[in-house]
């Protein structure tokens, strides 16, 4: 992928508001933010939006069992999912609702369209009705048997068997989740989208579509099996109203991406811009999402743009899953480690945890998170080797040169490897390699270690101080570079470092090509101090003591056990309780 558009759009997959953060969130997240800050350094302009997903069935049932609204449960969640991106340094420059009144107007837009084109029709099929709450049950709503596997499932999902989505009234032996009582079946109309009409239209798309083949592939395969026309309407009042039919809203997973196109609006009408040049021209538009969604975006998603005449999206970047000490993540089992509560509220720094999620495996691989695998990584790689170069060169150079960088020639194999560096991380970031980019600098980071131990300046500013000035300002060279070229990952610890440079303006503002810019000799440094603290033996035997203790909780509730309420855990998030 080479991202020359004037205009780049990166969206990320919807957080969806029914609970606070988790770690698999931000496994998406993270990354995406990593690159865009990265194509910035590049000199790109991009638009960077995302917003909260607030419909659905599951949203309505939580709140109706808080006894809220479920506007009230959305608006808690929006806010706390937008703390705790900006306290991870996930800087969206617009960050939406889909409740937003622009949000439901575009809907309607494309949906008109998409019925004007012909590409939506009524349908008279089968519901699952609940006669003693006296409504059809949608989704979360209902729960039986699915219809082709034979293993009990959910009403959109037959999340204990084949894992096969399901249409509305396709579940066997219906029963309502609310009052656990057998539902019958009831004919009424509902519209359909045409997705089987844009077979060879997505098999065209998907052949060019950028991003990560593991994307691309997965689809392509769901695309050469038979295509079925898509329900796109559910029987609720929280959500996009389907035009003309009150009762009716739209299905969650057709405005919440037309959420992207809403955000582009809004933020584009703070700036006066014309949105269409996203979402009409000819803009590059990149969706970063979870592998657990690729059908919707690559599938559903194109072939609604298609039908409606809006821009195409030209790469969509799926990230691989998470699990928690080697296991499945699972809120209910307790494998589970929520970013407000067990991360930053611990007083742990937000950039520790962007470096282990982007620099622990590919993108498109599984992410393993433990407390003790979290604390060698920052131990080994942050503290013993980056953290461990800079301050060494640092602190020599204040001590031994009266804290300015010394004059000498920087060695032409420093340049040639910091070169060669920057090369490797722009492809990398390019190809959405994320993890390659980290290794490369901490390659450099590592190359600056073997250099400063190798001519031991130490020695050299005893007989030689020209010569071990020269060696600092090659050290101080590298530490420049590290310390732009890791900025998009650890973007807070950067700028201290930055500071501790002695470096005008912000890390943050750098550009890749300031990495080949000679530090000037003569410049006053700042102070040198420990950018990154290890992490003690106690500490992770504590962190992991609160997750171990969750599983157990967890278990003990499966059995129906008593649990100690002198060692509760929340299985849920303390961000999850309910303002007064």
């Amino acid at each position: 992928m080479s991202p020359d558009n004037d205009h780049i759009l990166v969206t990320c997959g919807l957080p969806y508001v029914n609970g606070p953060c988790h770690l698999g969130h931000l496994r998406t997240y993270v990354p995406a933010d990593m690159y865009v800050r990265g194509l910035r350094k590049m000199g790109k302009s991009i638009l960077f939006v995302c917003g909260s997903d607030s419909h659905g069935t599951p949203i309505v049932v939580n709140a109706e069992a808080q006894g809220i609204t479920p506007k009230a449960l959305v608006t808690k969640y929006h806010r706390h999912f937008d703390d705790v991106f900006k306290s991870t340094g996930v800087e969206f420059d617009y960050f939406g609702d889909t409740d937003n009144p622009s949000n439901h107007e575009r809907t309607q837009e494309i949906v008109r369209a998409l019925m004007e084109g012909g590409y939506i029709y009524p349908l008279e099929i089968e519901l699952a009705y609940c006669p003693a709450c006296e409504r059809f049950l949608p989704d979360r709503y209902v729960e039986g048997i699915c219809p082709y596997c034979a293993k009990p499932a959910r009403g959109d999902e037959c999340d204990q068997g084949c894992g096969r989505h399901l249409e509305p009234g396709e579940i066997r032996e219906a029963m309502c989740k609310i009052c656990g009582g057998k539902a019958d079946y009831r004919k009424q109309i509902h519209y359909f989208f045409r997705l089987s009409v844009f077979k060879d239209f997505l098999l065209s798309y998907l052949a060019t579509l950028g991003g990560t083949s593991s994307a691309r592939n997965y689809s392509l395969e769901w695309v050469k099996q038979e295509l079925k026309d898509w329900c796109i309407t559910r029987n609720m009042s929280w959500g996009v109203q389907f035009p003309g039919q009150n009762g009716l809203v739209v299905y969650v997973w057709v405005d919440a991406p037309i959420g992207y196109i809403s955000f582009t609006e809004e933020w584009c009408a703070q700036n006066n811009i014309d949105w269409r040049v996203y979402w009409k021209d000819k803009a590059r538009i990149i969706h970063f999402i979870g592998g657990d969604i690729v059908y919707h975006h690559c599938i559903f998603w194109p072939a609604m743009l298609k039908g409606a005449n809006y821009s195409l999206p030209n790469d969509v970047v799926a990230s691989g899953m998470l699990k928690i000490d080697d296991k499945k993540f699972s809120k209910s089992r307790g494998y589970v480690i929520w970013v407000k509560d067990d991360y930053l509220d611990k007083g742990l720094h937000p950039d520790l945890l962007r470096y282990y999620l982007a620099s622990y495996t590919s993108h498109t691989k599984e992410v393993n998170f433990a407390w003790n695998l979290f604390a060698d990584k920052v131990n080994s790689e942050l503290v013993g080797a980056f953290g461990n170069f800079l301050n060494r060169a640092l602190t020599f150079a204040t001590r031994n040169f009266d804290g300015r960088i010394p004059q000498g020639n920087i060695d032409p194999e420093v340049n040639e490897k910091i070169e060669a560096t920057l090369e490797e991380v722009i492809l990398s970031l390019q190809e959405y390699e994320f993890k390659r980019a980290v290794d490369s600098v901490m390659t450099l980071a590592d190359y600056g270690n073997t250099y400063f131990q190798a001519y031991e300046p130490w020695k050299l500013i005893k007989n030689n101080k020209q010569m071990a000035g020269s060696v600092l300002r090659s050290c101080l060279q590298i530490a420049k570079a590290l310390v732009i070229l890791m900025n998009p990952v650890m973007p807070t610890k950067m700028e201290e470092a930055w500071k501790q440079l002695g470096m005008e303006g912000t890390a943050r503002d750098a550009s890749f090509k300031d990495v080949l810019l000679p530090v000037l000799e003569g410049q006053q440094l700042g102070k040198p101090e420990i950018l990154f603290s290890r992490m003690e033996e106690a500490t992770v035997k504590d962190l992991d003591k609160i997750f171990q203790n969750r599983i157990k909780q967890a278990e003990a509730r499966e059995k129906g056990l008593k649990v100690d309420s002198t060692e509760l855990i929340p299985l849920i998030s303390s961000s999850d309780l309910i303002s007064e």
